[in-house]
């Protein structure tokens, strides 16, 4: 049974995929939270992964089942990385066991799972998060607080969000996120989910009303997408865009547009620098008089943060927990709701793809 220090959340980690790697550190690093225990099929990779990651095998149990995991008392929460069409069981089980839950995304197969999700950490009293990470850099907020500005944003009118990256051949053949029984959403679910977050955000989580899949994506040969995207509308008129791709060159662009001014940022999942993350804003722009440059050339800002965003993102998941456990909290609504949100936009893309690109009106 593992060991945690007094005020201090004891994570245990279900599942040894690649990313937990990087949880691994943030929970470390985070002055509120601890890993305590590490589950995978196999006691064996489990140990390898203590090993491998510079956990303390004296104060981090290692278990060759999720189930003892889920039994440990000095587990207080759960990171859950596991393949997506497992997250309905293992957060359910989890959810029952008193366990609070940080849920790698995509955090559903579709909506109708995640509301079982949702419903089990309601009834159980724990705190849901799913784990997107920037949503916790301080650049979100800053941006956030530009485009909440009247005078130099003015009214949002359209955002465009585009993540890919070109996997190699063998990532396209075996990894998890092209195989139709672990993650059948594909790229869809893997970058897509951050491209429709992004939406989503800068729109204030209003949802929009309808959305179509652009035509031609490309799917593999287990009708799995690896490449894909959408268009929003609002009746407002608003509009947005989004494209995800396993084969295309890293690309993590933003753009959100307003009747007064225009972001833009090239790092919006992962900042390019830990340390420092940057974007672009400008205001009242217009041409030359002839045309052939621009005046009100954009202002570059730069945003530090010693922290990295994923720690941050940790440590404020901490603080929720832990304001439960004391009885001085209840759960923050607003992430499931989020998560939610970001779903039912994942979901509709995934229908309008099915009924041949047509129009899928989203209803809350």
């Amino acid at each position: 049974m593992g060991v945690v220090e007094e005020g201090v959340v004891g994570f245990g980690i279900i599942g040894c995929a690649s990313i937990a790697r990087k949880l691994s550190r943030a929970i470390g690093l985070a002055p509120n939270a601890a890993v305590v225990a590490v589950g995978s099929r196999s006691v064996d990779k489990s140990k390898r992964f203590i090993s491998d990651n510079g956990l303390n095998p004296a104060t981090v149990s290692a278990y060759g089942s999720y189930d003892e995991v889920l039994s440990d008392p000095a587990v207080d929460a759960v990171y859950v990385p596991l393949p997506t069409s497992l997250h309905l069981k293992w957060a359910v089980a989890a959810a029952e066991k008193g366990k609070h839950i940080l849920l790698e995304k995509p955090v559903a197969v579709c909506a109708e799972d995640l509301d079982r999700i949702l419903a089990a950490c309601s009834a159980a009293g724990v705190q849901f998060m799913d784990s997107t990470m920037w949503m916790h850099h301080p650049r979100t907020a800053a941006m956030k607080q530009l485009l909440s500005d009247p005078d130099r944003f003015g009214q949002l009118r359209s955002v465009d969000s585009v993540f890919t990256f070109a996997a190699d051949p063998e990532f396209l053949e075996k990894d998890i996120r092209v195989k139709p029984d672990l993650d059948a959403l594909g790229a869809l679910g893997d970058l897509g989910w951050y491209c429709a977050r992004a939406i989503l955000w800068a729109v204030d989580y209003d949802l929009p009303h309808s959305v179509t899949a652009l035509r031609a994506p490309t799917a593999n040969s287990a009708a799995v997408l690896l490449s894909c995207g959408a268009s929003l509308t609002w009746k407002d008129g608003r509009v947005a865009t989004f494209h995800c791709s396993f084969l295309a060159h890293l690309t993590m662009e933003l753009a959100v547009v307003g009747s007064r001014g225009t972001l833009h940022l090239a790092d919006f999942v992962i900042p390019m620098e830990e340390s420092s993350a940057a974007f672009s804003f400008n205001s009242a722009s217009g041409l030359s008089e002839l045309a052939t440059g621009w005046v009100e050339m954009p202002s570059q800002h730069f945003v530090r943060n010693e922290t990295p965003q994923e720690v941050l993102m940790v440590a404020e998941f901490s603080r929720l927990v832990a304001g439960i456990r004391s009885g001085t909290g209840g759960s923050e609504t607003k992430w499931p709701e989020i998560s939610r949100k970001t779903q039912l936009v994942i979901d509709a893309v995934k229908s309008s793809i099915d009924l041949g690109f047509q129009p899928v009106e989203i209803s809350p």
